[in-house]
């Protein structure tokens, strides 16, 4: 993996030791991993703070009742991705309770990553509704506002990175940041957004996020004006296509077409077509999986998230993956309508018990 800049090491430390008149022997064997310190290996848990309030027993990969979060972070999850939105209904994704899950994810050594909706809901290639607060106000009056908001969150959040808005295919902030309809003001409202990001820190690395692969190098074409520093890509077969294969195509041309990182920003996979409350699942028929390879079963879904891992590393730009629903358990119970249409992609099963697949976030 990155063969080149391997190598350009081993040369380094062979002329740093010569400089120094000190012999170094290297073992063929022992090839270091150049970036690998850097790699995100992330789980998206929005959902947590919610969950934890029912009190939900966790258990360890040995079978031992663990916090939830130490689990992941002994597993090699080093980053944890947290939606934002402007203006909820409850507290839940709201500006106080991210900011301070936030702080509790810092101080337990976790990086942060925040997806900010820019919407008091969901927001997604169907969805970018704008925040009841910003309706009605002008187009100047719209830019300060998604300035203030996106300085705020930055300065008392202080994220590693930051996704200006989410799977933003058909742009944010509707109908006046809408991509096609209207391409500029997409790019200026954006472009208010990053202006607040780059004039608050230098550490922060921003993220553009689409959701697929079909139309990302015709989207990204056109978002090259903007800087950024990240391309984001959700990958969820059932939606975006069953070939591994050309997801890695398309993540290498991208990368090296528009000279941007790039990571996988959702993915997910189940490790069975059962249920265990009564909320409809997204996914619940093996016509929606990757078969045979990928069965939905414990060994299936670490075999897809092994390739996806494999597939981010080997990429010579690739730097990483975060898994969409990891904490999505039956929390309200085994007859909830209205819980987790996802407990069966959880990373946890449906007695709390990690799974297998969570020996794939390590990073060797």
């Amino acid at each position: 993996m990155k063969k080149a800049v391997q190598i350009l090491v081993l040369f380094l430390l062979v002329v740093t030791c010569e400089e120094q008149n000190k012999e170094i022997v290297l073992d063929p064997e022992v090839i270091p991993v150049v970036g690998i310190e850097g790699f995100i290996s992330s789980v998206d848990i929005s959902n947590y703070p919610e969950i934890a309030s029912t009190n939900p027993v966790f258990y360890n990969l040995n079978g031992a009742q663990e916090d939830f979060l130490d689990i992941l972070k002994e597993n090699g999850i080093n980053t944890i991705r947290l939606r934002l939105w402007v203006n909820p209904q409850n507290e839940h994704s709201g500006f106080n309770e991210v900011k301070d899950f936030s702080e509790t994810l810092k101080s337990k050594g976790f990086k942060t990553w925040l997806t900010v909706h820019y919407s008091d809901t969901w927001a997604d290639p169907g969805h970018q509704t704008l925040p009841a607060m910003w309706k009605g106000i002008s187009i100047s009056a719209l830019h300060d506002s998604v300035f203030s908001y996106t300085q705020k969150v930055v300065k008392e959040m202080q994220p590693d990175y930051i996704q200006i808005g989410n799977e933003i295919n058909s742009g944010f902030l509707h109908p006046y940041g809408h991509f096609e309809n209207n391409l500029k003001q997409f790019l200026d409202l954006m472009g208010s957004a990053i202006i607040a990001v780059r004039s608050t820190t230098k550490e922060t690395k921003i993220i553009l996020h689409y959701a697929g692969i079909t139309g990302s190098d015709w989207f990204f074409d056109k978002t090259k004006v903007l800087d950024y520093d990240i391309i984001g890509l959700s990958y969820y077969p059932v939606w975006h296509g069953k070939s591994l294969n050309n997801l890695k195509e398309k993540m290498i041309f991208l990368s090296e077409t528009f000279s941007k990182n790039i990571l996988i920003a959702e993915t997910a996979y189940p490790f069975t077509l059962e249920w265990n409350d009564w909320t409809s699942n997204i996914i619940g028929i093996e016509e929606q999986l990757i078969l045979p390879e990928y069965p939905a079963t414990n060994d299936g879904q670490q075999k897809f998230m092994r390739q996806i891992k494999s597939l981010s590393s080997d990429i010579d730009k690739g730097i990483g993956f975060s898994y969409w629903g990891a904490e999505l358990i039956s929390w309200k119970g085994d007859r909830s309508l209205d819980a987790s249409p996802w407990e069966n992609q959880a990373l946890f099963d449906f007695e709390n018990k990690a799974l297998p697949v969570l020996k794939e976030f390590i990073v060797d």
